[in-house]
């Protein structure tokens, strides 16, 4: 049975999973195909990060008013098929990337007022225009009526090993990978309060499917939506 969805509001798809399951890099390819736009969360919580930490360097002395308070500085451009996230209106691309936000992503995005922050940032990008947008709560939490619900997992290894090949370009030393799935289980146990599979989500493993054939998959669960 395709899903059926509203006709008066606009397609969101909604894309979860835990770090480096391939969300953002699928939801980006699924946008493209479709022609729509994505909205990518985790970027949104790595730009309050980056807010803050150009303010108070430690994070053991962060407090949720503080990180709102950082966040002000934070905006959403609309810019080739995606939603761009800026700092005091410049983009900041490199620096939301780099590893001093991702060692300190999870300590914001933990804290309930800011994740209710970036949820009502993402919802207000998908008022006017259909979406694909990825996280890990987007299709429990953000968007529960999204037509189009999808769960990515893979393996550990496999998470890691794309990390790095991203990172570097290049395939990693199995000592890479084996410190880099030790943060990645790190990040899910500290982030796995908020990282819930949707009732009704899709479930798909990514450890054997190439990044055409997840595009492939989720393409064709959009297509099935019943929009009358």
């Amino acid at each position: 049975m395709p899903a059926t969805a509203d006709p008066s509001r606009p397609l969101v798809i909604a894309i979860d999973g835990p770090a480096a399951s391939g969300k953002s890099s699928t939801a980006k390819r699924v946008a493209a195909a479709l022609g729509i736009r994505h909205v990518d969360s985790g970027a949104l919580y790595r730009a309050a990060t980056a807010a803050m930490l150009r303010l108070v360097p430690d994070e053991t002395t962060w407090t949720e008013a503080a990180v709102l308070a950082a966040a002000q500085a934070v905006t959403l451009e609309p810019v080739d098929g995606t939603f761009r996230p800026l700092l005091d209106g410049a983009a900041a691309e490199a620096e939301l990337r780099g590893v001093a936000v991702t060692s300190r992503v999870s300590v914001a995005a933990r804290m309930p007022g800011v994740r209710a922050w970036a949820n009502a940032m993402i919802r207000s990008a998908a008022a006017a225009h259909p979406v694909v947008v990825d996280g890990r709560d987007m299709g429990s939490v953000v968007f529960p009526e999204a037509a189009v619900k999808v769960f990515l997992v893979a393996d550990p290894q496999e998470r890691a090993r794309r990390r790095l090949l991203e990172r570097h370009g290049r395939e990693p030393s199995p000592a890479e990978v084996a410190a880099e799935v030790a943060e990645l289980v790190r990040r899910d146990v500290a982030d796995a309060a908020q990282t819930i599979e949707a009732p009704g989500a899709v479930r798909i493993d990514t450890t054997g499917l190439t990044p055409e054939g997840q595009v492939e998959r989720i393409v064709a669960l959009a297509r099935g939506v019943d929009r009358s």
